[in-house]
């Protein structure tokens, strides 16, 4: 008999906290267990193994970016518009799964090189062609500046968007919707005032 779902998704959240504060490798299935109030034992019977609860945290997380992603690439839009949705998206995803975009940063380069979890090299490359692609096209249509370094451009854009799992927590003052909005106006618009 397996547990009910929320259990588990209580359980997967706990160590998500736990991983995304200590770190993969400093944390044990027993500091797991105790923040969730069980026993080290008994958190077998919900998982086999850290490695199968940091698996379903990542995974879990990258299909519901992509879900949201892949609509918002398929959708048409112009490069700015598409701009704008992914950075809205990603903030969503912030919102919902804050724990695992740390996780992500702090731990995939290390996890990629194991069998088990090469989707995060393949998820970083579509990510990748995703935002880069966007950038080309924005620059070929003559949406955005013919001088901008692409690959730089891309980079700055991504890291300042995802480094904000870092202070952001649910239910604070702004929506991640108004937090996208804000940082879109900076990075597309800038913050000098135009004379």
């Amino acid at each position: 008999m397996s547990a009910p779902p929320e259990r588990r998704r209580e359980l997967l959240n706990t160590a998500a906290e736990v991983f995304a504060a200590q770190g993969y490798n400093a944390t044990t299935v027993r500091k797991i267990a105790d923040e969730a109030g069980m026993l080290a034992g008994s958190l077998y019977y919900h998982f086999d193994s850290k490695e199968s609860m940091v698996d379903e945290i990542l995974s879990t997380f990258l299909t519901e970016l992509w879900d949201g992603y892949d609509a918002v690439l398929a959708a048409g839009l112009g490069p700015r518009e598409t701009i704008e949705a992914l950075v809205t998206e990603s903030f969503r995803e912030i919102d919902r799964h804050r724990a695992a975009v740390a996780i992500y940063q702090k731990e995939s380069r290390h996890l990629a090189a194991q069998p088990r979890f090469g989707y995060l090299t393949d998820s970083q490359q579509k990510f990748e062609k995703a935002w880069l692609g966007t950038l080309e096209r924005g620059v070929a249509d003559g949406v955005f500046r013919t001088d901008l370094d692409i690959r730089l451009t891309y980079r700055f854009v991504r890291d300042t968007v995802w480094v904000a799992a870092g202070w952001y927590r649910p239910a604070g003052h702004h929506s991640p919707e108004e937090i996208a909005r804000q940082y879109l106006s900076m990075v597309l618009d800038g913050i000098a005032v135009r004379e």
